[in-house]
């Protein structure tokens, strides 16, 4: 692999020389709970080579056999996508050898793949949408996996040895090609971005994948090539390898079109190949060159029926399809009242479910909002967790809103209370009761409290009297203090206002 850092030219001048055309391969494992072609468990993280058997690790004379599920999942990503749905389609064998590949061949579908001729639209930030065509989504299974030990980068170069662990051999994938994306001009990065953030959403919705990018469940190869301004030619495409985050797969898509353009521009030619994004210093780097599909020899599976499903079958699962993820966001966020702003907050915490499930359970939307992206959001990135690691649940947080509204707790109590929901303490009413957290409702002792404050600060009664109504919070926090946080500050308010006017 090489570790020669390539010449880039600015992004801009790219663009004004060149159009972009990508296309993008992503990979989807199936949750199902057992392989695609045997009975192992496919749990992650389990002990290496511990979920094998004779068929996964390509023993001679080992039968594979379809997981139906395994099928349904592939058909109801299709019909998701405004796929065509196959009546009858094959598996081939792809035929190259990779330590990873125990049967030195990989079960796919080449030329009869399930789902063909889709469409995903897209929907950017500033609201344009971008219909990106879908060649095809297939069925295959994934590989093992090689540990590099010893190097210091976890790649081969370096290694002292490799270990391989055969546990994610098997495992069910759909491969989602799209059709060559052409006419993103400067916006393709962005495009291709919002393509798998889009993607990756409908899938989770559908249930038939965590897609957790992270841990490899979903996979981004993005095939970048230019051609000049003008020209209906494309050029020479490569493709950079399992990018595994949203913001990689932007970032490797600029980097891949400023460094094209270098090339072109100094009269080279552009090496048709697969590279490797490097999340660190954000450049791809030369792995091999790509193969075309006739180096992989592919037949038609010998030891495997055909699929053919009946249109009933597929019609019963397309009355299993969500609503689509878009459109679901904008019926909740008119139903919420949350302006576009809002609702980004709310999608960037991912907290769209932890919403709806709290509204569910008795809260306002303002309120579950206000904590779900608030103090539990910060909370949860400061410590690098998720807003889920906490124990705090959408029943939880209901709880502390009609406790808030019932006037027994203010919005300082509250957040106490939630400290000691998250310590396990309890739940929200166990914890204000073990902490004797309640507003003081006895209306004489706030009444006595107001007047102590305002005797005490002569001044700021002053300005109040003389029309500064905003001064009236530095006695407001007298009171509060007055009555060790147990007062209602809204009806401290009241009072300071209504004797001083």
């Amino acid at each position: 692999m090489s570790t020669h850092v390539d010449d880039v030219v600015d992004y801009d001048e790219a663009i004004a020389t060149y159009d972009p055309v990508m296309g993008l391969e992503v990979h989807v494992e199936l949750n199902t709970n057992t392989k695609m072609f045997c009975g192992c468990a496919t749990g992650f993280g389990a002990e290496p080579n511990t979920q094998v058997c004779p068929v996964c690790l390509g023993l001679p004379g080992a039968l594979p056999v379809v997981n139906e599920k395994g099928v349904e999942s592939a058909i109801r990503i299709g019909l998701a996508l405004n796929c065509e749905i196959a009546q009858w389609c094959r598996f081939a064998r792809k035929n190259y050898f990779y330590p990873d590949m125990p049967k030195n061949f990989q079960t796919s579908q080449y030329d009869e793949p399930i789902a063909f001729n889709g469409y995903l639209d897209v929907e950017l930030e500033d609201g344009t949408v971008f219909r990106v065509e879908i060649e095809r989504a297939h069925m295959e299974e994934d590989t093992g996996k090689a540990l590099h030990v010893g190097g210091s980068t976890g790649r081969i170069q370096g290694a002292e040895y490799s270990l391989i662990d055969y546990n994610r051999a098997g495992i069910p994938l759909i491969e989602i090609v799209t059709k060559p994306i052409t006419g993103a001009g400067e916006r393709a990065p962005e495009i291709a971005k919002a393509y798998v953030s889009t993607l990756r959403d409908l899938i989770k919705a559908l249930g038939v994948s965590d897609v957790r990018m992270e841990q490899g469940s979903m996979r981004c190869d993005a095939n970048v090539s230019l051609m000049p301004k003008g020209a209906d030619k494309f050029g020479t495409r490569t493709e950079t390898k399992n990018v595994n985050s949203l913001r990689s797969v932007e970032r490797a898509v600029r980097y891949e079109i400023s460094r094209h353009a270098a090339v072109l521009n100094s009269g080279g030619s552009i090496l048709q190949e697969t590279r490797h994004w490097h999340e660190d210093t954000a450049v791809t780097t030369s792995g091999r060159p790509k193969s075309d599909a006739e180096d992989y020899r592919y037949f038609p599976e010998p030891d495997l029926v055909p699929v053919a499903p009946t249109r009933e079958s597929v019609e019963q699962l397309r009355t299993t399809l969500p609503e689509p993820p878009a459109q679901r966001r904008k019926r909740l966020q008119k139903d919420w009242g949350y302006s576009d702003l809002e609702m980004r907050d709310v999608l960037n915490a991912g907290a769209v479910e932890l919403i709806e499930e709290t509204v569910a359970a008795g809260a306002s939307p303002a309120a579950a909002r206000k904590w779900w992206t608030g103090d539990l959001a910060r909370r949860a990135n400061n410590e690098g967790k998720a807003v889920s690691d906490f124990g705090v649940t959408p029943v939880h947080i209901a709880e502390l809103d009609s406790m808030i509204k019932a006037g027994r707790l203010n919005d300082s109590m509250a957040r106490q209370v939630m400290e000691g929901v998250i310590a396990g303490e309890g739940s929200p009413t166990q914890v204000a009761d073990a902490r004797g957290l309640e507003l003081v409702q006895d209306d004489s002792a706030l009444e006595a409290a107001v007047d102590k404050v305002i005797e005490a600060n002569p001044d700021v009664a002053q300005k109040v009297r003389d029309g500064k109504v905003q001064a009236a919070g530095a006695l407001i926090g007298q009171v509060m203090k007055e009555m060790r946080g147990q007062a209602d500050a809204a009806k401290a308010r009241e009072l300071i206002i209504s004797k001083l006017s």
